[in-house]
């Protein structure tokens, strides 16, 4: 799968079956859940995780719990938009 591909994805019903949880939670946002997409991340505790954490809480507006979020997750808070974040944490894990 590459970053079109997923992109396009948004407009089935569901996530690509071969999407890791962290996809999902991006999939379920970029469908506009954001509570779904946060409930599927916020108990991972890896640094990806994190990254996707802080980037949901960006988006809510809760900028002290994103940067949390961002520490966690080694990185700091971006300039670039929320959709070209979107697009960047997207395209990162599925290079992994």
């Amino acid at each position: 799968m590459d970053l079109q591909t997923f992109q396009q994805s948004l407009n089935a019903s569901s996530p690509p079956a071969d999407a890791s949880v962290y996809l999902q939670a991006l999939w379920y946002d970029g469908k506009g859940n954001w509570d779904k997409s946060h409930e599927l991340i916020q108990d991972l505790p890896d640094q990806d995780a994190a990254w996707i954490h802080a980037y949901l809480h960006r988006k809510e507006g809760d900028t002290w719990n994103a940067d949390y979020w961002y520490r966690k997750a080694g990185r700091k808070r971006p300039s670039v938009s929320l959709d070209e974040e979107w697009e960047q944490i997207s395209a990162e894990l599925i290079a992994q």
